[in-house]
């Protein structure tokens, strides 16, 4: 049914994507490594591209800038 020009398209596909993903990881690998060690999350947002967030951030409160009056 199908011809084997179309398999071999699907594999090089497949391969070409297989290599993006591996290349992706190697240019990201120390950042990444560095940010899990101080246990931050690592978001991958693209090809070379992570959103490094630290989750002590979601621990902070906002304190009001205007002492409160007392009577």
């Amino acid at each position: 049914m199908y011809s084997q020009g179309t398999k071999g398209l699907g594999r090089i596909k497949s391969r070409i994507r297989e290599l993006i993903a591996w290349t992706d990881r190697e240019i990201c690998m120390e950042p990444d490594e560095f940010a899990i060690y101080r246990g931050w999350t690592v978001t991958s947002t693209g090809f070379g591209a992570r959103l490094y967030r630290d989750p002590r951030f979601d621990q902070l409160t906002v304190t009001s800038l205007v002492p409160e009056e007392v009577s």
